[in-house]
């Protein structure tokens, strides 16, 4: 390929699930639905542990903040795919591209290093119970989560930075719906074999660390809970954390099932669906989750829609 036919600014175009025009808009409005139950269901659990006192602990301080970044971590990627089936058009600019990369690899690590956070928490908490207070502090709860920002914030920039190297053609189609990394550095026309060191390098370190972090909290935590005598009381004690055990499953069971779908099949369109699962799915479903499972989300939404109730005949009189 000659030098004339490389840019550092080309356009992309990202062809998304399907190519045919009747599919388009069942996609549009299923993607606009669930991107708009993602968006409301994790307001209403941030506006719920706001508003009420009883939740003010760090287990719920970790949970706001993961309904907070998974907000924007489906805001990345969703409203583009809507815009361009509401357009007819696939193209999304170089600088575009890259913005969007940036910020999914950004909120990825968070989602993921919080979820480590919330399972050192449930750890302390059944493990450590005497000293569970002093040991989650306040501070000590926003060192975690400042911490998170900054490995999530470094890893984002370097991966972007490694990417804007790379020369591509003037027009790159994307088998994906949004600006993935690994196919980004695979549809670079100059050498990528540095980038993919990195890539390989980070999606290790930054993926398996944290995941035997949760693996060895939950290995102590299922220690503890089988030293206990009670049948009542190791309910209790696993009550506490099946809703996070859950979240963790959903969201590693379906990181590991793209990987290993796109292994198995090779195919950059098997890989573009199940990626849905944990980019739009599991955010999704993470406000059912703990809300379902959680006595003190229920109790802290019933108070809430019915203070609300109570609110709306005195605004109308």
């Amino acid at each position: 390929m000659t030098p004339s036919n490389l840019t550092k600014a080309s356009e992309f175009f990202l062809l998304g699930f399907s190519e045919e025009p009747a599919l388009q808009p069942l996609i549009f409005g299923l993607f606009l639905s669930m991107y708009l139950v993602t968006v409301f269901g994790n307001l209403l659990i941030i506006l719920i542990i706001s508003s009420d006192s009883h939740l003010h602990t760090p287990m719920y301080f970790f949970l706001s903040n993961l309904s907070f970044i998974d907000i924007f971590f489906t805001s990345t990627t969703i409203p583009k795919m809507l815009q361009n089936i509401w357009k007819q058009s696939k193209a999304i600019t170089y600088e575009g591209c890259i913005t969007q990369m940036h910020f999914f690899i950004l909120f990825a690590g968070l989602d993921d290093f919080l979820l480590t956070v919330m399972a050192y928490d449930r750890y302390v908490a059944i493990c450590h119970p005497l000293h569970y207070k002093v040991i989650m502090n306040p501070q000590f709860c926003v060192i975690l989560v400042l911490v998170s920002w900054a490995i999530s914030v470094l890893d984002s920039l370097i991966q972007t930075f490694m990417v804007s190297r790379l020369s591509f053609c003037r027009d790159v189609f994307i088998p994906h719906y949004f600006c993935e990394l690994k196919q980004l550095v695979q549809l670079a026309s100059s050498d990528h074999l540095l980038n993919e060191m990195v890539m390989y390098f980070a999606a290790g370190l930054l993926g398996a660390g944290p995941f035997t972090g949760i693996f060895y909290s939950y290995f102590k935590i299922a220690s503890s809970i089988c030293g206990i005598t009670s049948a009542q009381g190791k309910y209790k004690a696993f009550s506490t954390c099946m809703s996070h055990l859950s979240v963790v499953s959903l969201f590693y069971g379906t990181c590991l099932g793209v990987y290993l779908s796109s292994a198995a099949t090779h195919s950059a369109h098997s890989s573009t669906i199940a990626s849905v699962m944990y980019t739009v799915v599991t955010p999704m479903l993470n406000p059912f989750i703990y809300s379902l499972r959680n006595k003190d989300i229920k109790r802290a939404l019933r108070a809430f829609f019915r203070k609300a109730a109570l609110k709306r005949p005195m605004a109308v009189g």
